[in-house]
């Protein structure tokens, strides 16, 4: 019989006011069903005591959570090797007691998620021998952000629970500076700008984002770096940090990602430069580090799939 999983976790911010059963469901990625079924089961304690599913909950707040096993599910540490093992391509860029920072490729996706069946920066990591933080969920422990499966470039990865706690708050607080390259669709105007938008869920509920009136609050910072025929090259800086951010915010103001189908882009762009996904890399990472607080800053170069995009384009002019 496997254990159940018995955690304690503060509230985030960005949760402050929810009820109880939505803020569960949201940080340990449960149905909103499931969230309710463990409060009314008393696995929830807000605050060491027993809450409604209708409590509102403060930011800071410690909640008690006993999670039982998924279905059918293997012990963590099985589960999160899982059937990829290493993964090819995933480099290690540093690594210390505290932390480790990753160069992840296309195709990896941050830690096991519904639906996904592809490798995962934690299984390879894991599968190489490394020490991971169990901070956090079980299937993304260690785990302080994520990039999208086809975004490549630097992620840093906690492996002490004390590391854990630091980058969490460090990224809540806004005090890692992340910066991203992308290729877009033609030529903002102006060239350097902000956008300033809520994201949500799309309404069409197929798994989207978009700019909706009751969406996150959500700041996207972007300056033209290299003009092409047709697109730019432009380097993105984030206030907030919501999934697919820079796509749903680059095609919002018409100059989506290239070669990223799934948020408007145009196919035949991403045929004329080789492109099979979207042209987005996080190409830098900088924050104090969670033991002693001086500043730590990785770079990374471009993937070869986006570096021979940039060549085709500049061979054209």
């Amino acid at each position: 019989m496997t254990a159940l999983d018995q955690r304690r976790v503060s509230v985030p911010d960005g949760l402050d006011g929810e009820r109880l059963d939505a803020a569960l469901a949201r940080m340990f990625g449960l149905s909103r069903a499931k969230a309710a079924d463990l409060i009314a089961d008393g696995m929830v304690l807000v605050g060491g005591q027993p809450a409604a599913k209708s409590h509102r909950v403060v930011a800071g707040a410690w909640l008690d959570v006993t999670l039982p096993p998924p279905p059918g599910a293997r012990s963590a540490a099985a589960g999160l090797a899982g059937p990829h093992g290493r993964v090819p391509g995933l480099e290690v860029v540093y690594e210390d007691t505290d932390i480790v920072v990753v160069d992840k490729p296309a195709g990896v996706a941050a830690h096991p998620t519904p639906g996904w069946t592809g490798p995962t920066v934690l299984a390879g990591l894991l599968a190489a021998g490394h020490t991971i933080a169990t901070s956090g969920a079980a299937e993304r422990q260690g785990i302080v952000h994520r990039l999208d499966a086809n975004t490549t470039g630097l992620m840093v990865v906690a492996k002490s629970e004390s590391a854990y706690s630091a980058l969490k708050r460090a990224f809540r607080e806004r005090e890692v500076d992340k910066r991203y390259h992308a290729l877009v669709q033609g030529h903002p105007d102006p060239l350097r700008g902000t956008v300033d938008a809520p994201i949500g869920r799309h309404p069409s509920g197929d798994g989207r984002f978009a700019v909706v009136a009751d969406g996150r609050p959500s700041v996207t910072h972007y300056d033209t770096i290299e003009a092409f025929r047709g697109a730019s090259l432009v380097g993105i800086g984030l206030e907030t940090g919501r999934t697919h951010q820079i796509r749903v915010h680059m095609s919002a103001i018409r100059h989506p990602c290239a070669g990223d189908l799934l948020y408007g882009a145009d196919p035949s762009l991403a045929k004329q430069i080789g492109l099979t996904r979207q042209w987005l890399h996080a190409v830098s990472l900088a924050f104090a580090h969670p033991s002693d607080g001086q500043r730590v800053e990785f770079r990374s170069d471009y993937a070869a799939d986006l570096a021979h995009s940039l060549d085709v384009l500049r061979g054209q002019d």
